[in-house]
C-alpha cells in the first residue's frame, strides 16, 4: 500500500461520512447510521495514523512499508 492509496481510502469514508451527515441535517440519524457514523471515525483516525506512521519511517530513513495499522484502542491511547 502507498500514501495515495490511503488517502484515496480516506478520501472514499469522508464522502461516506458527509452523505450521512447530510442526511442527518434532514432528519436526525437513526441508530444504524449513528453506528456508522462512530465506526467511520474510528477508521479515519486509524488511517491518518497509518500516514503519520509511514511518514515518520521515511523522515527516519526506515522503510514506510513497515508501518502497521493500530487497533482503535490504542489510536484513542494516543488522542489522549
Amino acid at each position: 500500500m502507498i500514501d495515495r492509496d490511503i488517502f484515496f481510502h480516506i478520501e472514499q469514508l469522508v464522502n461516506e461520512e458527509h452523505q450521512i451527515l447530510e442526511l442527518a441535517a434532514q432528519g436526525g440519524l437513526d441508530d444504524e447510521r449513528r453506528s456508522r457514523i462512530k465506526l467511520l471515525e474510528g477508521y479515519l483516525d486509524q488511517c491518518w495514523d497509518l500516514l503519520r506512521q509511514r511518514r515518520a519511517r521515511r523522515a527516519a530513513g526506515l522503510d514506510p512499508g513497515d508501518a502497521r495499522l493500530h487497533d482503535e484502542l490504542t489510536n484513542e491511547y494516543y488522542a489522549q
